[in-house]
């Protein structure tokens, strides 16, 4: 029978190899994604370009998105992560920064949203928020939009998570929130069923700007759930 004292550095040893091991399992990941979004995403950045140039547009309260008065508050467009394709064609080069997830599977969007003009700001806005939280409420404060997916990076998908209303209740910012329905489209076995709007199909695109009256941070998480239903009534307007 074998002491167990008479593995100990052994086992160390073993146990460092297998953490060196899986350290650069994930180094060779990050690797890889690296090269698949170089390819990727000049190959999808045309291809949206391409698609979006065909698609006719109709919007539906455009005076939701106009900045009025000498010093106008920033906002917070909030969309659904499965509508980003359109609406991130809409507002192209607008100056807008949106929240991408800093894991490897949000650095091709990353990087088509940077193609199209948008400045990112890399994290979550659900698990591990606090950073992202602290440089959305200064971006906001700089009194430039930013663009918010509530239900990503991994949803469920139309489940308001609370990140947005904190930054807005911090930054004393509006929510902007859109939707947008497509007459004909694809949709993705993906979790959030990303829709992708057919050549030349039409494709509506529905505003609202809703402050966020709440007094404090614990407040303002308390109201995904009315946040959640506007976005609900907000799609059935873009779809009737």
């Amino acid at each position: 029978m074998t002491g167990g004292t008479g593995n100990g550095p052994e086992r160390g040893q073993a146990a460092a190899g297998t953490m060196d091991e899986a350290g650069a399992a994930l180094d060779e990941r990050d690797a890889r994604a690296l090269r698949r979004a170089r390819w990727l995403v000049p190959l999808g950045t045309l291809l949206v370009r391409l698609l979006a140039s065909t698609w006719r547009v109709r919007t539906l309260n455009p005076p939701a998105i106009r900045r009025g008065g000498a010093t106008p508050p920033a906002r917070v467009f909030t969309l659904w992560h499965g509508e980003m394709l359109p609406l991130l064609w809409q507002h192209r080069s607008q100056g807008i920064r949106i929240v991408i997830s800093s894991h490897r599977d949000g650095e091709i969007i990353a990087r088509i949203a940077h193609a199209l003009g948008y400045q990112t700001i890399r994290g979550s806005t659900s698990k591990g928020a606090t950073r992202a939280l602290l440089e959305m409420a200064r971006v906001l404060g700089e009194g430039h939009d930013i663009g918010v997916t509530p239900d990503g990076p991994r949803g469920p998908a139309h489940v308001f998570a609370p990140g947005a209303l904190v930054a807005a209740q911090r930054a004393g910012a509006p929510l902007l929130l859109l939707r947008a329905h497509a007459a004909r489209a694809w949709r993705l076995g993906s979790w959030d069923r990303f829709l992708i709007p057919k050549p030349f199909t039409r494709v509506t695109i529905a505003y609202e700007l809703v402050p966020v009256t709440a007094a404090s941070s614990r407040d303002a998480s308390a109201m995904t759930d009315q946040f959640q239903a506007a976005m609900a009534a907000l799609g059935d307007r873009a779809a009737g």
